[in-house]
């Protein structure tokens, strides 16, 4: 796995300055553009289109600070597939039992159930919220200790992240939002 940090010469950090790295961003870019190596033998014009692609991966990555999170953990040496049912919290677990109810309800012509599943559209939207503000507190947390333990907490985050938001499309998709 390349290094994304060491490859744009930042600092591994989740809390990153998108100034910063866009200002970075363009300086390698014109420094690795593979017009420039046009008149170079053919090992260093692929050898620079390699790294031209990696620094664009790079700042794709980086500049979603969700992609950011699972790159680090990926890094760190963290299994970052999809979430397992035992990452769910067991608050979330009772209501996922209610929303699939409500939502074959729907799927069965009973639309009594419509208020029901915009309820559950605001909650796992302010679910959505808290994860995301858990996750800047725990990105700071790593940035200042570099501790594992804070890792796994942003690994079981994002899990539950994508589990609200698996969620939240579902509920959208079926209610017609």
């Amino acid at each position: 796995m390349i290094d994304y940090y060491e490859l744009l010469g930042i600092p591994r950090s989740l809390n990153l300055s998108l100034d910063e790295l866009q200002k970075r961003y363009y300086a390698l870019s014109r420094e690795l553009h593979p017009d420039r190596f046009m008149n170079q033998a053919a090992r260093e014009r692929e050898r620079a289109e390699n790294a031209y692609s990696a620094v664009n991966d790079a700042y794709r990555t980086f500049k979603d600070p969700i992609k950011r999170a699972q790159y680090l953990l990926a890094l760190e040496g963290f299994d970052i597939g999809e979430q397992r049912s035992k990452d769910v919290p067991p608050e979330l677990l009772e209501e996922v039992f209610e929303l699939n109810m409500a939502l074959e309800e729907m799927r069965s012509g009973d639309d009594s159930v419509r208020p029901q599943l915009e309820q559950a559209e605001k909650n796992f939207s302010g679910m959505l919220r808290e994860t995301d503000e858990q996750l800047r507190n725990l990105f700071a947390e790593y940035d200042t200790l570099r501790s594992r333990d804070t890792l796994t907490q942003i690994r079981n985050a994002l899990n539950r992240r994508k589990y609200i938001q698996n969620l939240l499309a579902e509920v959208m998709m079926t209610h017609g939002n």
